[in-house]
């Protein structure tokens, strides 16, 4: 169901004189929910560029959804190892993309990383301690080396059986950068695009803040506190946090966040989050800054990319990187 809230808002002026109006509006997909906010000065125009947005990301839904098993990503993973499978080019793109970020991240950034999620509990579930054996078995199917793409043809092949993709690390960022380009399309220039609160993007600036729209980091011990407020325009955030999913056992705090390389949740972190131009690509090195630490970060970071790390400390240290 759509949740629809039409505002005057007095907090800001055209050119011409007239007040602006700001619609929000939000719908779940993917396993998320993904929310819009914009401005505008016509009504119909803002309706029909929002509920655009949110058919493109319906459209993602049967693309890249691991839950659907008749999405393209599902027949990937269900066909991949017995023989390349042809795709669309939207999602041979993405693809590409994704092993891109694998090679650059030293292979913190994983795809392939499904089945450790799985024995980990985290693919459905709030998490469970796996027996070593278990971990060690699920490695064997982890490795984005083993994906191969065909340029030419544009197909997909796996060359280890039990390998399987998993949107998780990218899907947000995709949608809400899609998002965003519809709405433009729409003739919006002032909006607010988020997948469940951790990737976000600003287009435009709003009305009564030129600097561009506030965002808050929330604190990874307490979401009522603030660690620190950035202003987005044209740009987008996202956050990868030990807070939202993660399990205790054995005295210890398990979280989703996985090294792919070990098999293991990443340690000495609880947050960090990521600026940069696209969406996309703020939520996708979100993991290896996260995995990899903050000295590993300073000396990979991306240009035109900034990131802000909370550390694992007795006294929690969360700074920008310099």
């Amino acid at each position: 169901m759509l949740v629809l809230f039409l505002l005057a808002a007095a907090w800001g002026r055209p050119a011409a004189g007239a007040e602006l109006l700001r619609l929000e509006q939000s719908a779940d997909a993917m396993g998320s929910t993904y929310s819009v906010a914009v401005y505008g000065e016509d009504r119909n125009q803002m309706e029909t560029a929002v509920e655009a947005a949110f058919d493109e990301v319906r459209r993602l839904d049967n693309l890249l959804s691991n839950y659907k098993p008749d999405s393209e990503w599902s027949q990937v993973n269900r066909s991949a190892a017995e023989h390349p499978v042809a795709v669309s080019a939207e999602l041979y793109q993405l693809l590409s993309e994704c092993l891109h970020y694998s090679a650059e991240s030293e292979g913190a950034f994983d795809i392939t990383v499904g089945p450790l999620m799985k024995v980990w509990g985290f693919y459905k579930g709030t998490g469970r301690l796996p027996h070593k054996a278990e971990v060690l078995a699920a490695l064997t199917r982890v490795g984005y080396g083993h994906v191969h793409l065909d340029p030419e043809r544009l197909t997909v092949s796996f060359d280890r059986e039990g390998l399987e993709l998993d949107p998780g690390g990218i899907g947000k960022g995709y949608a809400v950068d899609r998002m965003v380009e519809v709405l433009k399309q729409k003739g919006i220039h002032i909006a607010l695009v988020s997948g469940s609160g951790s990737s976000i993007y600003g287009l435009g600036a709003p009305p009564s803040e030129p600097r561009g729209w506030k965002i808050t980091i929330r604190d990874p011990k307490s979401e009522r506190k603030t660690v620190a407020t950035v202003y987005l325009k044209d740009e987008s955030l996202s956050t990868s946090g030990s807070y939202e999913k993660f399990f205790r056992a054995e005295g210890k705090i398990w979280a989703h966040i996985m090294d792919p390389r070990t098999g293991y949740p990443a340690p000495g972190m609880l947050s960090v989050s990521v600026m940069a131009p696209r969406t996309l690509d703020s939520e996708a090195w979100t993991k290896p800054y996260f995995i990899n630490g903050r000295q590993w970060a300073a000396r990979h970071l991306q240009p035109g990319f900034r990131a802000f790390f909370c550390e694992d400390r007795t006294e929690q240290a969360c700074a920008w990187l310099q």
